[in-house]
């Protein structure tokens, strides 16, 4: 039998895995369901594409990035390993072409959405299929109480049925606790199922943040002083073209990204960063997922992330490569204090979420009884503007309607343009002749696009004008045309957001929202937002243990280069007054918990970084507690 090893070496070049990666594979290859939490950038892919090369059948992946599963079988099949995807936008036809393939076809890997798993034609052909791994991409999505739940994943271990005995291997880069143990239940893993946890210490990574007034002057700085390719993160889509545009005028080489963009745009701006043609891209968290650009200096972060969750998986972008890199957040008060607003727009109440949800079902003239299965274009701008309404609160509202699977909101919603030949060849022919003027048209997709009379093709509308010579413009005139006559069905590129309706409409009134589990969910979102907040207030501890412990990695020492370690090694700090310190310390906190606010007043004629010291000191030693409000107490 094969080694690990020696097909990692073959298709990658690697000689030796990364941490983890040989334990996780061998426990699949063992057939044992297993959990892999490993932070962005630790190779998780390979964790499960070599255990699938090493047995019969094909490995089954799921995961909702499109573009990251557009990417990972572009690279498989760079490597000469077949691989398929399904994803949305692709015909019926295509999807059915492409489970016939992964059921009879010489093909390791098929990646799909979860929301793929239920559809009928899916599960027509899964028993055909032979699988030998069970692959679950960003598995925290299948947990309520993680930062980005979708009921779709609900359903992954259905599948289970038909495949009981192989092997399950969730993978994520953060999860908490909580939502790992929920991960293993939903997933119904096996007894002796294995955990495994990669290390959250990036010792070459150093965080910072900075509490500001004005933000703008220190990002300028920031980006002068520490030279690289970098990203700057923004909440929104306005202010991603603002920040970029201020760079430029400050002669700093940035572009702007976010998923309002055509898909042909994005493309280009994403290839130009990728190719270093672009320094600094400024986008929204549209941005990132599935990138392999190692050599990133910078990550900033303009605005606030909702949780760690977020922030963690953003400023992992930076250093991947192990060198020198910096995760910067800047922040203002005013800034934590609409994001704790936040929490009553992002849950909104049950009256609201039924009144968007009866403007929406009017927005898109839906009939009362009708809308299951079907899907709409949806302007988002235009529906706030029309219904007086508020788009954080529409955005929520949607969000809870596809939680409770109602609808799907697709906003980077992209469908390449296809098309097939709805005639014989005879026909054809006969067309040919007394239409001329199609005649380039008509042999250019032929020559082109092979099996074009059998299934649809996805044309390269860019590619095709250019070897006809033609327009883009025109071609796409010419092809509506043909479509018109009769010739051939084609499907224009759509790339508006689109709403799905996996329920009938009902009144509105008779809407059923389970209003337990958004309590639910709200009370969690408020945890790890007060931990985000912490996070940042917090200018005592090292910022890579406080992102490491709210992970339950426990054994990260401090890295001694963000922000509080730099700060906290220019204390100087004697016997005496160490001494003396400590003694109030533990005099004060000895029978009740006490404030620091408090102890720094006993404390007033020591130096406030001084008693911070000796609290990490003490805290570290086991000697006192501090809970996430800030109280200490002595052991």
């Amino acid at each position: 039998m094969t080694e690990p090893k020696e097909i990692l070496k073959k298709y990658w070049g690697y000689n030796s895995f990364r941490p983890l990666q040989e334990e996780i594979i061998n426990s699949i290859l063992a057939s044992k369901d297993s959990v892999a939490l490993m932070p962005t950038g630790g190779g998780k892919s390979i964790c499960f594409q070599v255990p699938s090369l090493l047995n019969e059948g094909l490995c089954l992946v799921i995961s909702p990035l499109i573009a990251l599963m557009k990417d990972q079988v572009a690279n498989l099949k760079k490597k000469g390993i077949p691989a398929l995807s399904i994803y949305s936008g692709m015909s019926f036809i295509e999807v059915k072409k492409t489970l016939q393939n992964a059921a009879y076809g010489k093909f390791k890997f098929l990646y799909v959405s979860p929301e793929r798993l239920e559809t009928e034609l899916f599960l027509e052909y899964l028993p055909t299929i032979k699988l030998n791994l069970i692959a679950v991409d960003e598995a925290h999505c299948i947990s309520q109480w993680g930062y980005d739940f979708r009921p779709p994943y609900l359903r992954i271990s259905a599948i289970r049925e038909y495949y009981p005995d192989v092997p399950i291997l969730a993978l994520t880069a953060s999860a908490t606790l909580e939502v790992q143990k929920d991960i293993c239940e939903k997933l119904q893993f096996k007894k002796g199922y294995q955990s495994f946890h990669q290390s959250f210490e990036r010792l070459n990574l150093s965080y910072s943040a900075f509490e500001l007034s004005s933000k703008q002057n220190k990002l300028l700085t920031i980006l002068k002083k520490v030279q690289g390719s970098g990203i700057v993160y923004c909440k929104t889509r306005k202010r991603t073209k603002e920040i970029s545009e201020l760079l430029q005028i400050n002669n700093i080489n940035a572009d702007f990204y976010h998923a309002g963009l055509s898909n042909e745009t994005r493309n280009k701006k994403q290839e130009d960063w990728i190719n270093d043609k672009t320094r600094i891209i400024v986008c929204t968290n549209a941005f990132g997922m599935g990138i392999d650009k190692p050599d990133v200096r910078l990550v900033i972060h303009y605005d606030v992330p909702d949780a760690l969750e977020n922030y963690y998986q953003e400023a992992g972008r930076a250093g991947r490569d192990g060198k020198k890199s910096y995760s910067v957040l800047l922040y203002n008060e005013s800034e934590l204090s609409d994001l704790k607003k936040k929490v009553n727009i992002k849950f909104p109440s049950i009256e609201i979420v039924r009144k968007v949800y009866g403007s929406l079902c009017n927005f898109l003239q839906l009939p009362a009884g009708s809308g299951e299965g079907l899907s709409y274009d949806f302007d988002i701008n235009k529906f706030v503007k029309n219904f007086k309404l508020d788009a954080f609160t529409v955005n929520s509202v949607l969000k809870i309607l596809e939680q409770e699977e109602l609808i799907n909101y697709s906003e980077q919603f992209f469908s390449p343009p296809t098309a097939v030949f709805t005639t014989d060849k005879n026909a054809l022919d006969s067309f040919e002749q007394s239409h001329p003027q199609y005649d380039d048209v008509i042999k250019g997709m032929l020559r082109s696009y092979d099996g074009i009379f059998d299934f649809p093709a996805v044309i390269n509308e860019m590619q095709l004008a250019k070897f006809i010579s033609l327009k883009k413009e025109e071609l796409q005139k010419r092809l509506l045309e043909l479509k018109a006559i009769g010739i051939i069905d084609y499907l224009p590129q759509k790339e508006k957001p689109q709403i799905y309706f996996l329920e009938n409409r009902v009144k509105a009134d008779d809407l059923f929202i389970n209003e337990k589990n958004i309590l639910l969910r709200k009370k969690n979102f408020e945890k790890r937002l007060f931990a985000m907040i912490h996070f940042l207030k917090n200018n005592r501890e090292c910022r890579s243990k406080m992102i490491a412990f709210y992970f339950n990695d426990l054994n990260v020492r401090e890295c001694g280069v963000c922000d509080n370690c730099l700060r906290n090694k220019e204390i100087v700090l004697s016997n005496e007054d160490f001494n003396s310190i400590s003694a109030e310390i533990k005099k004060s906190s000895s029978k009740i918990p006490v404030s620091y606010a408090d102890l720094y007043q006993k404390l007033s004629f020591f130096k406030e970084n001084k008693i911070r010291k000796v609290l990490i000191f003490l805290q570290e030693e086991n000697i006192i507690t501090i809970d996430n409000d800030g109280m200490i107490q002595s052991k």
